[in-house]
C-alpha cells in the first residue's frame, strides 16, 4: 500500500512522504492526514478477520488498534515493529440513569478511560511512538493539562524514547502529573497557558529535532479514529445516530470524522452519524465559530476546572469543523455546574469518569432540551478518561468546595460528603437506616 501525507487545505493539497517528520504543509501551513490512495478492501472478508484476532494470543491482535491495521497503512509492522501497551479494547457501556438524566431512553457511553493510562490518548500515542521509532527518533515531547503526558511518557519509555512533558505551571491535575512523573518524563511547569506553550514547543521541536506528539501529529490522528471502528465492530455495524465528544484540542473529533470518511469510502458502512461537540463555556472557541463563522477566534485566557479541554486555540479546529458540516453536527456548550452534575450522574451509573468527558451527558441535556436530538435516537456518547484522573475535583464537589476559575461556588446538587460519625453503632446504625 502507498501512503503519503496529504495537506488538508482543499486549496493545496500537497504531498509529502511519508518518512518527513513534519505536522503542517510546508507550504501553505495547513495540517496534515495520513492518506492512502489505493487502499482497498473487501468490507466483509476484512471484518471477519477482524473479528478473528480478537481471539488471537499475537501482540497486535490484542491491541484495539493494531488489531485494524489495514486501515493503519503508513507502517509495516513487519518491518517496524509497533509500540503497544493493549491499548484500545475499551466497553460500549449501558447507562440508563444517564440517558433518563440527558432526556433519551437510552444511552451508551464508549469509555476511554480503560486504556493502560486511563484515557484516549493511547489510541493516538502507540501510533504516533511508533512512527518516532521508525524515524529514529531519540526524544519526544509534547505539550499537556494531563492526559496527553501520562499517555505519552508510558509509550515513550515502552519504545526506549526519552519522554519530555511541558505543561502550565499550576494548571494539571496531580492525578494525571504523577502518571507522567511515574513513567520517568522530564517534566518542565512553564509559566503560560496551553496555546503559548504548543507554539513554544513546535519551535523547539524544529531547532533540536525532538519529535512532537501532540494531536497535531498526523500519525496520533491515525490512532484514534480507531476507536470509532472498534464502537462499529462492537455494535455489529450498525451506524449510531448521534456520536457525541468533549471537544478540546479537537484531534478526536478529527480523528473519528476521519475514520468514518475512510469506513464509507471502502463499502464498510452506509452512511455517517451526526457528529456532537461539546465544550465547556470558559474554553469555547469553536462552538462561537461554528455558531457565528466568519474568522475563527481563540481565547486567549481559557477557563474550565475540565483540565482536559482547557484550551482556547484548538489547532485542529480546520479539521473538526469539516467534520461537523459534513455529518450535519452540531456544537455546544455547557456550564461549570453542568459539567458538575453531569459528572455526578455518570458516577452514579457506577462507571464514573473525569470532568472533561461529563460535558457529553451535559451536551446532551441540552440538546435534547431543545429538540437538536429525539427522545428515541441512537447515541453514543465519548468518555475520555478515568474517573481517578482528577480526585481532588471529585471530593470537593462532592463536599461542596468546588469553585469556578472566576471563584463562584459550584452547588453540589448530587453531593455525597463524607458523614464524620462517633464511636456509636446505635446511632452509625440510625444514621444508616435513613439513607436511601
Amino acid at each position: 500500500m502507498t501512503a503519503h501525507l496529504s495537506c488538508c487545505n482543499a486549496r493545496c493539497r500537497a504531498a509529502f512522504p511519508i518518512t518527513e517528520p513534519i505536522y503542517t504543509c510546508p507550504r501553505c501551513g495547513a495540517l496534515l492526514e495520513a492518506a492512502y490512495p489505493d487502499l482497498a478492501l473487501d468490507p466483509a472478508a476484512t471484518k471477519r478477520l477482524w473479528r478473528e484476532r480478537r481471539m488471537s494470543n499475537a501482540p497486535l491482535d490484542q491491541s484495539g488498534v493494531w488489531r485494524y491495521r489495514e486501515l493503519l497503512g503508513f507502517v509495516d509492522t513487519s518491518v517496524h515493529p509497533a509500540v503497544t501497551l493493549r491499548e484500545g479494547n475499551t466497553p460500549l457501556l449501558n447507562a440508563p440513569r444517564a440517558a433518563q438524566y440527558g432526556g433519551l431512553d437510552a444511552l451508551v457511553f464508549k469509555h476511554q478511560g480503560f486504556n493502560p493510562t486511563g484515557s484516549f490518548k493511547d489510541n493516538g500515542m502507540t501510533c504516533g511512538a511508533t512512527q518516532g521509532l521508525r524515524l529514529g527518533m531519540k526524544k519526544v515531547a509534547c505539550v499537556s493539562t494531563g492526559n496527553t503526558s501520562a499517555s505519552m511518557a508510558a509509550y515513550a519509555s515502552a519504545a526506549g524514547l526519552t519522554p519530555i512533558i511541558f505543561l502550565p505551571h499550576g494548571n494539571i491535575s496531580y492525578g494525571k502529573l504523577a502518571q507522567a512523573l511515574e513513567y520517568g518524563a522530564l517534566t518542565l511547569q512553564v509559566e503560560a497557558n496551553f496555546d503559548q506553550i504548543l507554539a513554544l514547543v513546535r519551535a523547539l521541536a524544529e531547532q533540536t529535532g525532538i519529535y512532537l506528539l501532540n494531536s497535531v501529529n498526523p500519525f496520533r490522528i491515525e490512532g484514534q479514529k480507531t476507536i470509532m471502528v472498534e464502537m462499529l465492530d462492537q455494535r455489529d455495524w450498525r451506524v449510531p445516530d448521534w456520536v457525541i465528544v468533549p471537544g478540546g484540542n479537537l484531534g478526536n473529533i478529527s480523528a473519528f470524522g476521519k475514520g468514518f470518511r475512510e469506513l464509507l469510502a471502502l463499502g464498510f458502512i452506509d452512511r455517517l452519524p451526526r457528529f456532537a461537540v461539546i465544550q465547556a463555556a470558559g474554553s469555547a472557541p469553536f462552538e462561537r465559530f461554528w455558531r457565528e463563522r466568519g474568522e475563527f477566534q481563540a481565547v486567549t485566557e481559557p477557563e474550565t476546572l475540565a483540565t482536559a479541554i482547557r484550551i482556547g486555540d484548538p489547532v485542529s479546529w480546520p479539521k473538526a469543523i469539516q467534520v461537523i458540516d459534513e455529518s450535519n453536527g452540531v456544537v455546544e456548550k455547557v456550564t461549570e455546574q453542568e459539567i458538575a452534575d453531569a459528572k455526578a450522574v455518570v458516577g452514579q451509573c457506577g462507571i464514573g469518569c473525569e470532568p472533561a468527558s461529563a460535558a457529553t451527558l451535559a451536551g446532551i441535556r441540552k440538546l435534547t432540551a431543545s429538540g437538536v436530538m429525539k427522545k428515541d435516537a441512537d447515541v453514543v456518547a465519548i468518555l475520555t478518561g478515568n474517573v481517578l484522573k482528577d480526585p481532588d475535583y471529585i471530593y470537593k464537589y462532592h463536599t461542596g468546595q468546588l469553585k469556578t476559575p472566576s471563584g463562584e461556588s459550584l452547588r453540589s446538587t448530587f453531593g455525597n460528603a463524607p458523614v464524620v460519625v462517633p464511636n456509636d453503632p446505635g446511632r452509625i446504625a440510625a444514621i444508616v437506616e435513613k439513607h436511601n
